[in-house]
């Protein structure tokens, strides 16, 4: 009974001892939170090697971000220059188009004054002919020039003489006196006087034809002899040289030669005044 009572008494003691189970419980916490710290620090460690990791990314990446910068500032100054130089160029090549087109315009105002000077100089100068009639007629077989004659020559002939010479640049006058085909039978003296007369020391009057060569030889060299006394007294006609020739009755006025005809006429008479550059003589041996 006694043992029995014991028993008991021990099964409620025993049912009333929680120690047990709160140190199971202690346990079990401790173990939980051991384990939490246990993250905890497993979760520092890696946020820590993940700031390293991080940190030394930024690092690299600010080093990689300013070696771009002084790459950028490096192609910017290249830029700038090579900006500068197009820009030198540009003006360069602006200048040279100018100078080209200016250029060109000259050069073409060139070749057009060329192509018209060329032309002008192919065009053939006139022939300027006196004829040998009414009050510019010579008396027969004579060489003094009529009043008529000697103011044309004077006023209006001068004028034409110095204006074709000064367009064509043509310093040579070529006076050709032409007569008809009658026979001229005088005894002429030109042989022996011809240079006194030509130079001033005798008048043309001293003069005496014996041919038709002679004749025309003789009108031509009044009429130089006239216009040489207006480039004399007036500085007019300046470096224009005069030379006179005859023709005698050879040359018809459309410039082919005469048949024989003995009779007159006073168509083929006249003074032809021709224009020519004076060129360079050449001598053949």
């Amino acid at each position: 009974m006694s043992k029995k009572r014991k028993l008991q008494n021990y099964e409620a003691t025993e049912s009333l001892n929680v120690w047990p189970s709160f140190t199971d419980l202690m346990a079990n916490a401790f173990m939980i939170i051991s384990l939490f710290l246990l993250l905890a620090l497993f979760k520092s460690l890696f946020l820590k090697y993940t700031a390293q990791e991080t940190e030394q990314n930024l690092s690299d990446t600010e080093r990689q971000v300013r070696l771009l910068q002084r790459e950028i500032a490096t192609l910017e100054n290249e830029l700038g220059e090579s900006t500068s130089k197009v820009r030198k160029l540009n003006r360069a090549s602006a200048d040279l188009r100018q100078l080209l087109l200016s250029s060109n315009e000259q050069s073409r105002s060139r070749v057009d004054i060329l192509q018209s000077e060329i032309k002008r100089l192919k065009s053939a100068p006139p022939v300027v002919v006196i004829q040998d009639s009414g009050g510019y007629q010579f008396d027969s077989g004579s060489a003094n020039l009529p009043q008529e004659l000697k103011n044309y020559i004077t006023l209006d002939l001068v004028d034409r003489i110095e204006r074709i010479s000064q367009q064509r640049n043509l310093y040579v006058v070529e006076i050709i006196g032409h007569t008809d085909g009658q026979v001229n039978f005088g005894n002429g003296n030109l042989d022996q006087q011809l240079e006194e007369v030509a130079q001033g020391r005798q008048p043309i009057g001293s003069l005496k034809p014996g041919s038709n060569a002679d004749l025309g030889l003789m009108r031509a060299l009044e009429v130089v002899k006239q216009l040489q006394a207006v480039q004399q007294q007036t500085g007019r006609l300046e470096g224009v040289q005069f030379r006179p020739y005859s023709a005698a009755q050879l040359q018809l006025p459309n410039g082919e030669f005469a048949s024989p005809n003995r009779n007159p006429n006073a168509n083929r008479r006249r003074i032809e005044i021709r224009f020519s550059p004076l060129g360079k003589a050449e001598t053949v041996r």
